[in-house]
């Protein structure tokens, strides 16, 4: 029988990228999955695949901890995956406020709640990669947390809020850090990976709004899905060993904007020449982190290179763009 059958999960963010990737392979594992949602939102690909129909929906707001408790208590959630956030950068940067309050109050609304709910087993929160700031590359998670702008520092709170929970009410908790995601289901055409090959579907030039030279490591959403799933399971087994802990999920093949542009080009076969903007300001320029952590403690690694996630990718906006 697997781990996850019959396991009553909730999901938070779920029609995200990850979060309805992550809700697929829950469901295909035979778990009871709860989704909270803010917004309806029938573009994502959990509407999409109509995995929606298997779950329980729940509407409201992750800040609100009456709601949080309840679902915690009425649906007897053992796991939490707390995936809820305002995720895009320039978003956070012209609007700090709404950012702050989703990221940052919806993470401790989300364990203060956990901590009232003895029949939580597991919970596994979201950080990023961006809450390392700039600073020795690659990032390993023993690194201290220098995040400067508005989302990074989000990403900051959300890490050490969740960490002060672990080391003060041994609270099972561990925390996720990745680099990018792309993959079927990113309907973000902000985003480099989905607004590139939405462009060439379209015949028409990729828009590269930096300089095209900052530097990132990519992870194919199947992978991240796979990381997590592996987190959650570990921590389970072994609270003592866990809690706490932090694990970057990564391919660990750093790549820059321009490189990543003219790879996705070339496997479309088109000879469109990139745009070049040189307009995105508060970006670090270069980040990508170390997995050896995952590898060696989880025995997590990344089944998809980047060629072979960009390879499905295409295909995937191919026929849903077609």
């Amino acid at each position: 029988m697997s781990f996850w059958q019959d396991k009553r999960v909730l999901v938070t963010g779920a029609t995200g990228l990850l979060g309805s990737a992550l809700v697929k392979e829950l469901i295909r594992e035979k778990a009871d999955v709860v989704c909270l949602l803010r917004d309806w939102v029938p573009e994502s690909e959990m509407f999409r695949n109509e995995t929606v129909n298997d779950v329980t929906i729940v509407s409201g707001a992750i800040t609100s901890q009456s709601l949080v408790e309840r679902i915690l208590g009425e649906y007897e959630i053992e796991t939490v995956f707390h995936l809820a956030a305002q995720t895009i950068v320039g978003v956070a940067n012209n609007n700090p406020i709404s950012t702050y309050e989703s990221n940052i109050k919806g993470t401790w609304t989300v364990l203060e709640s956990c901590r009232r709910s003895p029949a939580v087993k597991s919970i596994i929160v979201a950080s990023s990669d961006k809450a390392y700031g700039s600073q020795k590359l690659p990032y390993t998670e023993d690194m201290p947390l220098m995040g400067t702008h508005p989302y990074d520092i989000s990403k900051v709170c959300t890490d050490l809020i969740a960490q002060s929970y672990a080391r003060t009410y041994k609270l099972p908790v561990s925390i996720t850090r990745c680099g990018n995601f792309y993959g079927p289901g990113d309907l973000n055409w902000n985003r480099i990976v989905p607004g590139t090959i939405r462009s060439i579907l379209k015949n028409k030039r990729p828009v590269i709004r930096s300089d095209g030279t900052t530097i990132r490591d990519y992870l194919y959403i199947e992978d991240a899905v796979s990381g997590y799933i592996q987190i959650a399971k570990r921590l389970e087994q072994n609270k003592n060993f866990f809690i706490g802990e932090a694990f970057n999920l990564s391919t660990e093949t750093p790549i820059t904007t321009l490189e990543l542009v003219n790879k996705i080009l070339s496997l479309m076969d088109s000879e469109l020449e990139p745009i070049i903007l040189n307009r995105s300001s508060h970006e670090i320029k270069e980040q990508w982190l170390s997995a050896k952590k995952a590898h060696s403690l989880l025995n997590w690694y990344p089944e998809y290179s980047l060629e072979e996630g960009l390879k499905k990718s295409v295909a995937w906006y191919k026929e849903v763009l077609k």
